[in-house]
């Protein structure tokens, strides 16, 4: 896998919602994270593309994470679905497409965060790789209804061919250089404390 290149990334959010949310390892830490993620998205001007499993039934994203998606600038998109897999609606394609338009699937980089770890976020990216998509895993900002779960998939997902890593790796693969416009901007929000949870 190569390093993550800005001009061909996209951050994909998948169902950071109400009830899952109270039940998942180590809450805290995703919500806090995936803020950061999305923030790190503004600053290197990434797409975004945010999705909701069934919100009729399980509740809406996180508010926080919602709010941080709802102020970014850069291209997003949003999904309500039905199927586990984003792949799996029609849709979800489209809207890489609309933000990334110049991109094969083979030159996409997508940076997942989302939960749940062994079902919605693991379907989804064993499907993005059989397209030929390479996927990074942010590890801190994955999770679901608890240790094993979250981390058998987390396995799987990696012996399939998707990356692990995190956001911080994510926006220095994204600036590459200290010298670049928004190192500064990225260094200030990474000394915003210690993400716990």
């Amino acid at each position: 896998m190569e390093l993550l290149d800005v001009n061909r990334s996209i951050v994909v959010v998948i169902d950071l919602q109400g009830k899952l949310m109270e039940l998942i390892e180590r809450p805290a830490l995703v919500v806090a994270a995936t803020i950061r993620l999305l923030k790190l998205s503004a600053l290197f001007e990434v797409p975004v593309i945010m999705t909701e499993q069934y919100p009729q039934g399980l509740g809406g994203t996180h508010p926080d994470v919602r709010a941080a998606f709802d102020g970014l600038a850069t291209p997003r998109r949003f999904l309500e679905k039905t199927s586990f897999g984003c792949c799996g609606d029609p849709n979800f394609e489209r809207l890489i497409r609309e933000v990334r338009p110049d991109l094969k699937p083979s030159r996409r980089q997508i940076v997942v965060a989302g939960i749940e770890a062994h079902v919605c976020v693991m379907q989804t990216v064993l499907q993005l790789l059989k397209q030929g998509n390479q996927v990074y895993l942010c590890w801190e900002c994955v999770s679901g209804r608890g240790a094993e779960y979250r981390r058998h998939a987390l396995d799987r997902m990696t012996q399939a061919g998707a990356v692990l890593t995190n956001h911080e790796s994510v926006g220095f693969e994204w600036a590459r250089d200290k010298g670049h416009p928004q190192f500064k901007a990225m260094s200030a929000l990474f000394k915003e404390g210690q993400l716990t949870g």
